[in-house]
């Protein structure tokens, strides 16, 4: 049995703890839908457990146990924030961390109401987050870099997903992002993998973000994105306005990064539709939505 074949389950979770973290063992243990990397396991009331999963490498895991500690403490939504570190054995010869819960639903399975009050807050914790990274944080290969470095990923995406009836729109959004003045500034610390499945909303509001594996120093914009990525329909503006930092050229990358991953999300979503390994069928109507919203502006 190959590492990606092992069968993650409740006992197995309770074996590693037994090992490893013998006084969290005996907390109920309650499996979480979705995931794609890390499948992740509630842990009594106020912990979870992230199981490496899909991801081929231990790198993104191991960032989130260096680097949430540091960010956490100053950004104004809850994350997760690692609290014990397992390590791979006989048993399951991978990472696995225990975190802190963050509660709150999944906006892939979840709808936001209050527009304003969720612009605010996103654009509140983005502007505590993009603060100058250190020359040690880490650099994504294909997170936080520009735009014409992705243009493989959304020729693969674009020719997959895009209906024809919005090819010329989606393709000019694009080439606008492409043409777009690089970022100058300093890397800038970032999430890197903002989308509907990354954050978590409570009375109909966004109440924290998850999910940190592709934490890296680069452009703003791949943040700047989730606003139209997450927010609902009308919101953009409002955002970019409390956000106050973007100047025009970044508006116009973040947009174009902002049709990348709403077309991402469409083709996770006809993965799932197809029953294929990975495949998120929720992601697929969010996808769509959010390309609406990139198109109308």
């Amino acid at each position: 049995m190959t590492d990606t074949e092992i069968e993650i389950t409740a006992d197995l979770v309770r074996d590693l703890l037994r090992e490893q973290h013998p006084d969290l063992a005996g907390l109920d243990i309650r499996e979480v839908a979705g995931g794609w990397g890390n499948q992740m396991w509630r842990l009594g009331d106020e912990l979870a457990v992230r199981m490496q999963r899909m991801d081929p490498t231990p790198e993104l895991q191991l960032n989130e146990r260096r680097w949430l500690p540091v960010l956490a403490p100053r950004l104004p939504l809850p994350v997760p924030t690692p609290v014990r570190s397992g390590e791979p054995s006989a048993r399951f010869p991978k990472h696995w961390t225990v975190m802190t819960w963050v509660p709150g639903d999944p906006l892939d399975c979840s709808t936001i109401s209050r527009g304003d009050h969720a612009a605010d807050a996103l654009a509140g914790f983005l502007r505590a987050l993009h603060v100058q990274a250190p020359a040690d944080a880490p650099v994504s290969g294909d997170r936080g870099g520009r735009p014409k470095e992705c243009t493989d990923g959304f020729d693969r995406f674009f020719h997959a997903v895009v209906p024809y009836s919005l090819a010329d729109d989606v393709r000019s959004v694009w080439n606008d992002a492409v043409a777009a003045p690089e970022w100058e500034g300093p890397p800038l610390w970032v999430h890197g993998d903002l989308h509907p499945a990354n954050v978590v909303v409570s009375d109909g509001t966004l109440s924290g973000v998850i999910d940190f594996g592709d934490v890296s120093a680069g452009d703003p914009a791949w943040d700047l994105a989730a606003a139209w990525v997450i927010l609902p329909a009308g919101a953009a503006s409002r955002f970019f306005d409390a956000y106050e930092r973007a100047d025009a050229g970044t508006i116009r990358r973040a947009r174009g990064l902002a049709a990348l991953k709403s077309l991402f999300l469409m083709l996770m979503g006809r993965n799932g539709d197809l029953g294929l390994p990975g495949g998120k069928p929720a992601w697929g109507p969010a996808g769509r939505a959010a390309l609406d919203r990139v198109l109308k502006g």
